[in-house]
């Protein structure tokens, strides 16, 4: 079953919280495609994702550079799945279609407290994925010390 996880930041912006999943499913063998709704933001999220720690790297590339099959990550704001990625992480108010969720391992959604109209658009997806058969969803927020809960 197709599983979608939806990420509520609150505590920690997209550009400390995504290097770290990012490095997540890397450690799982999983190659990952991070999918902008702002086409803007993929070259300052490719920037974080470099600077994010100095004793960690996490390959990535972006259109501009070119080599997307070549890449475990990749970062865009157009569609596809050009670097044959297991997860999908939507961010920037970027939506997965509902017939290409089966295709990945798992699909993330995440979205900032901070960003009234994307914030409004992850409550409409995960409505709109409750109605679909055969998705499974799960809402999660951060703790008081930064860890990861599922909610009820």
């Amino acid at each position: 079953m197709p599983e979608v996880l939806f990420y509520h930041l609150e505590r920690q912006p997209l550009e400390q919280v995504l290097p770290v999943l990012l490095q997540k499913s890397l450690q799982r063998g999983w190659r990952a495609l991070v999918r902008c709704g702002e086409p803007e933001r993929v070259r300052a999220l490719s920037d974080a994702v470099w600077r994010w720690r100095e004793e960690a790297f996490i390959p990535h590339g972006i259109p501009e550079e070119g080599h997307a099959r070549h890449q475990p990550v990749w970062i865009t704001h157009e569609g596809g799945n050009p670097n044959g990625a297991d997860v999908l992480f939507c961010v920037a108010g970027a939506e997965p279609e509902d017939e290409e969720i089966a295709a990945f391992a798992r699909v993330i959604v995440m979205f900032s407290q901070h960003e009234p109209v994307l914030l409004e658009k992850a409550r409409a997806l995960w409505r709109r994925l409750g109605e679909s058969e055969g998705i499974s969803r799960t809402y999660w927020r951060q703790d008081q010390r930064g860890r990861w809960q599922r909610q009820a």
